[in-house]
């Protein structure tokens, strides 16, 4: 347990500390954000802050795991470094879209096959290595099986696995890059989503097989080190809060919503919560589906269902304020979290 205190309180002060240096680089060297012409006025007051800053989430992630298992005097386990290079492979992918649109001077960056082909080598190649690996009770780090809150009895096969995984990574790297559109409601609803799979690891490592012999017993390969690796994620993004909140003082860019969003999809791979996610991560599910409702109400009938897509643009152009939309949108996040806890706590205790 000690190794997730270390991690949170490393990550966080690394977060905290080396947010305001990368402030200046980026200042300095002109990293600032573009801004659409087409979006909310009020944005064009940002158009010039500087972005890219999820770099500094992975950095602060990638090194407090490191010096957690250091202090703690335990190697890494094979989940923890897969669910780091899901990480930190889609942020290289969301790095080369942001470095595009500054280098570039446009408001988009790589384009979308571009973007698409380089979840895809990131997403596969995690995928089949989840299913190799196995430790000493013949676990990998992946799942052939569906899984809600533990693994259920549906069968995948590795091909459909793989394509399983597949879509969950590119699903919500994309639910949180278009989350990622206002000062702060990101970063806060990733600390949310992260801090649960703190507890969900924690409690599996608790009432895992071998050590409770129970049928309602955990069969994780790895859910210590999957928490330890989700604190450092909390850490990050929570230290990275405090210059991203309103008004930001510089954004994650889509260095930090992929690598983030698929860290987030790593972890509920490793922890057999793959359909646990959609609860967890609802706010992302209800942003993404008020895009795909925009898109489908548009081309079916002419007519837009919302003023603007995703849906917090909606309601910054109806008049509501930015603090205002985010705060609650934060607490939609928080009883979304709250409810897939209690999904998950609900089903051990009825067993």
């Amino acid at each position: 347990m000690r190794g997730i205190l270390f991690a949170s309180s490393a990550a966080l002060l690394i977060s905290l500390l080396g947010t305001p240096f990368a402030i200046r680089l980026f200042r300095r060297r002109g990293y600032g954000q573009l801004i659409r012409e087409d979006g909310p006025t009020t944005h064009h007051l940002k158009r010039g802050t500087p972005t890219m800053g999820g770099a500094v989430i992975i950095v602060a992630t990638v090194v407090a795991y490191g010096f957690a298992h250091l202090a703690t005097w335990t190697i890494p386990s094979v989940s923890g470094v897969l669910v780091l290079f899901l990480m930190t492979g889609l942020g290289t992918v969301g790095f080369l879209d942001d470095w595009i649109k500054i280098s570039k001077q446009r408001s988009m960056g790589l384009r979308s096959g571009a973007k698409v082909v380089g979840q895809s080598i990131v997403g596969v190649t995690f995928a089949v290595l989840a299913l190799q690996f196995p430790d000493p009770t013949g676990l990998t780090p992946g799942s052939e099986y569906l899984s809600f809150v533990r693994d259920t009895a549906l069968y995948l096969t590795p091909p459909l696995f793989v394509l399983w995984a597949f879509f969950m990574i590119a699903a919500t790297s994309n639910g949180v890059n278009l989350t990622d559109g206002l000062d702060g409601l990101a970063t806060g609803t990733s600390v949310m989503v992260a801090g649960a799979y703190v507890l969900v690891g924690v409690f599996q490592f608790g009432q895992r097989c071998g050590i409770v012999f129970d049928s309602q017993c955990y069969e994780v390969r790895d859910p210590l080190d999957l928490a330890v690796l989700a604190a450092a994620l909390m850490g990050a993004c929570f230290g990275f809060l405090w210059w991203n909140a309103a008004p930001a003082r510089i954004f994650m860019g889509d260095t930090g919503s992929l690598a983030i969003g698929g860290a987030l999809a790593g972890l509920a791979i490793t922890s057999r919560t793959q359909v646990l996610l959609v609860l967890f991560g609802g706010l992302f599910a209800i942003i993404t589906l008020s895009v795909i409702l925009q898109v489908g109400s548009f081309r079916l009938t002419g007519k837009r269902m919302f003023r603007m897509a995703p849906l917090q643009h909606h309601f910054e152009v109806v008049g509501w304020q930015e603090v205002t939309i985010v705060v609650r949108f934060w607490i939609i996040a928080g009883l979304c979290v709250a409810l897939g806890l209690g999904a998950f706590y609900g089903e051990w205790v009825t067993g």
